[in-house]
């Protein structure tokens, strides 16, 4: 079987012989003794150094760190060829130290031990190949893989669901069209031809630690003949708000279709997982070409999606199976920015998360961080940050000035690079400096200083545009004090009422005519008296009674 497999055998350095007394002369220790560990399968081989001597056996035996005694070595004791087989070897764990010596025997004597290098077999151990077993569709090829080693293996207990196996397969006519992809223990080959012969070859392997398998034997197998009802083709799915949109391709009509889903880990246990699919609500018996469904369906993981459709009582064979990460598939919502000055040099931002209507945030399912664009209003110039914060300042800034930020939503270490779309813009301004202020409260101690002089330059212009274009209808004093006691308003009176004029005329020293006209609207006359000083002579007016009085006291004054 290892002469099949064409596996690198391990070659371990052998160390010093022990040197025990030999039986005989010619009799010397084996030589480039090396240990092949493929799968559970141990094989000792060497090289024997006493091709002289007839009748030589061979023995060996092993000690595990712990042990004081060497132990006989099962399947390796008077061995006359020159390898043994102690799989059959019972370790506690793969994973300790083992020593092993072996020494050429005949009748009584034997050659020195020679002591191998210790190694740990975990270590040691070859990949071996998988078993195949192998499905055919019309353009398809099921494969079945058995994880190497045997049903029951003691060096891959811990790892027969980590296996991952590279698959080559190409067309039986033309080895240059060789295809390589990773399959699962349980998986499907699309895109190939109906009634063709396809050759293919298996390898296994481990990522931790990296253990690379050898290529099982070469299989081959011929595809079926075309379905008359074909496969839905190029599925595609989408996050659209709170519900995921799955499509595919058809060119038949009047058909109905059903979409299933799988957990992607499944795929990894090397079993059959036919009856682990699940159906996709609102994606059975559709007539459409995509079906809608919601986001709660699928936690957070990997998943496998398939279509069939159907006509009658026909069904098209499965689609290939989509894998679906929900986590590419996030949407997440731009953040909400909140900003008020904290003084004339600081801005507080606030980043809250998004207000949504149903269910719980997406962005609260995912460790963010936030990128910050800040910048000054009238600026083009852009200052980015990264924040984990969803509060901080940004200080050092202008007085009285305005500044703008703006934010997206990161998932924190994420391959994928997943971020949500900038927020809003919001703008503030910082609030006014001390110099500011004290310019502030020096120009309103200046406007109460100055009112009052405005006050009063205002009130003087208005005197003066007054004394201009609106004069004062008032006599002067010198004329007034004659008329002290006649209402002003007689003097101003308009024709409507009755106007006075009293004149004096003086004829002598002795004698002085009073001359008063009245003039009536209605009736105009004039009246006219003289007289002497002998006389009261004074015309009067009945109405008049001051004037008079006024006349007598000039008279008076005359004869005097």
């Amino acid at each position: 079987m290892l002469g099949l497999l064409g596996a690198t055998t391990l070659m371990l350095v052998a160390g010093a012989p022990w040197v025990l007394p030999a039986g005989g002369a010619d009799l010397r220790s084996p030589e480039n003794v090396v240990v092949s560990i493929i799968d559970d399968n141990f094989i000792l081989k060497w090289k024997s150094s006493s091709e002289s001597v007839s009748n030589v056996t061979f023995s060996a035996d092993y000690q595990i760190t712990g042990m004081d005694n060497w132990i006989k070595l099962p399947g390796c004791q008077y061995v006359t060829s020159t390898e043994c087989n102690f799989s059959s070897i019972k370790l506690k764990s793969v994973y300790e130290k083992t020593k092993l010596r072996i020494r050429a025997e005949t009748g009584n004597s034997t050659s020195p031990w020679y002591e191998v290098e210790p190694f740990i077999p975990f270590q040691e151990a070859q990949i071996g190949p998988p078993d195949v077993h192998l499905e055919a569709e019309d353009k398809a090829i099921i494969i079945n893989l058995s994880p190497p080693g045997t049903k029951n293996s003691v060096m891959w207990a811990m790892d027969s669901s980590s296996f991952v196996y590279s698959l080559v397969i190409w067309k039986n006519s033309s080895s240059l069209e060789e295809r390589t992809k990773t399959v699962y223990a349980r998986d499907k080959i699309h895109q190939l031809s109906p009634e063709t012969t396809y050759c293919l070859k298996v390898k296994a392997g481990l990522r931790s630690p990296r253990k690379v398998g050898v290529y099982s034997p070469v299989y081959c197998i011929n595809t079926t003949v075309k379905h008359h009802l074909p496969s839905p083709e190029n599925l595609e799915i989408n996050a659209e708000n709170r519900v995921y949109v799955l499509k595919w391709n058809y060119t038949y009509e009047n058909v109905t279709f059903q979409a299933q889903w799988l957990h992607a880990f499944l795929k990894k246990i090397p079993e059959d997982h036919s009856d682990k699919w699940k159906q996709i609500p609102n994606c059975e018996n559709v007539k459409t070409t995509h079906c809608v469904f919601p986001q709660n369906v699928f936690t957070k993981g990997i998943f496998f999606i398939r279509v069939q459709a159907s006509n009658g009582n026909s069904t098209s064979l499965w689609s290939e199976e989509k894998r679906f990460n929900t986590e590419m598939q996030t949407i997440l919502f731009p953040p909400v920015i909140n900003m008020k000055p904290i003084n004339d040099a600081s801005l507080r931002v606030g980043i809250g998360a998004p207000k949504e209507s149903e269910d719980k945030s997406v962005n609260q399912l995912y460790p963010l961080i936030y990128e910050v664009i800040f910048r000054e209003n009238t600026s083009d110039t852009e200052r980015d940050v990264l924040e984990k914060r969803t509060d901080f300042t940004f200080s050092n800034l202008k007085p009285l000035t305005v500044y703008c930020v703006k934010a997206r939503a990161l998932i924190e270490n994420d391959r994928w690079n997943r971020s949500s779309v900038f927020s809003d813009t919001v703008c503030e301004k910082t609030k006014p400096g001390s110099t500011s202020q004290a310019w502030l409260i020096a120009g309103i101690l200046s406007a109460i200083l100055l009112f009052p002089a405005v006050f009063y330059g205002v009130k003087v212009v208005s005197r003066c545009i007054n004394y201009v274009f609106f004069p004062s209808s008032k006599p002067p004093s010198t004329i007034d004090e004659y008329f002290a006691e006649q209402p002003l308003k007689n003097l101003l009176l308009s024709t409507s009422e009755e106007q006075t004029e009293i004149c004096f005329i003086v004829e002598n020293t002795n004698t002085i005519t009073t001359i008063e006209e009245t003039d009536q609207i209605d009736d105009n006359h004039s009246r006219c008296s003289s007289q002497t000083n002998r006389d009261s002579g004074v015309y009067s007016n009945e109405d008049e009674n001051s004037g008079s009085k006024i006349g007598e006291e000039i008279l008076r004054q005359a004869a005097v």
